[in-house]
């Protein structure tokens, strides 16, 4: 007999429980909540619910669901104003892709393997100071400096690589 006691006790609690959730599903809906959101909203404001109740006291849990649930819907209009693109319309193969196509891959692996090729005939000195100004973002007294020479000595050696360089990749 008390499994039984029990048991209806469950299905009233569940009854309530339902009876509960169609009615803040059905405020939801008249304060402007799309149908489809509504359920999302209900699960969020019910599982808000179930966290408050653990560690406060409440005189009425249907009068805090429907808030919570009211205050979510709102805070999601709210989102989808300022959204630059509404959900669900958002179509994925219309967005490019910033990646370079294949052959601007292929065409630019190439280039670098010229250019690459180019700073090999360059002597180490002139290579080392051309990539120390131009990659390293030295000055040519920085360069200049570290390399214990004059800074037109640097500028000159740099000047000679970069003509040698524009030359070698000519029609690249």
């Amino acid at each position: 007999m008390k499994q039984y006691k029990r048991d209806g006790a469950l299905a009233t609690g569940m009854s309530a429980a339902l009876q509960m959730l169609r009615k803040a599903r059905a405020i939801v809906l008249r304060q402007g909540v799309a149908p489809q959101d509504a359920d999302d909203v209900l699960q969020e404001a019910f599982a808000r619910l179930e966290a408050y109740t653990r560690t406060h006291e409440l005189r009425s849990r249907e009068a805090f669901l429907v808030t919570t649930a009211v205050n979510i819907g709102r805070d999601h209009a709210r989102r989808r104003k300022t959204s630059p693109v509404e959900a669900g319309e958002l179509d994925l193969e219309a967005i490019a892709d910033g990646a370079p196509e294949p052959d601007e891959q292929a065409r630019a692996q190439e280039r670098l393997r010229r250019a690459s090729a180019g700073l090999a005939q360059l002597d180490p000195t002139t290579r080392r100071w051309l990539l120390a100004q131009r990659l390293d973002g030295l000055t040519f007294a920085q360069v200049a400096a570290n390399e214990g020479v004059s800074v037109a000595a640097v500028e000159k050696r740099v000047a000679r690589a970069v003509m040698f360089l524009t030359k070698w990749m000519d029609g690249w």
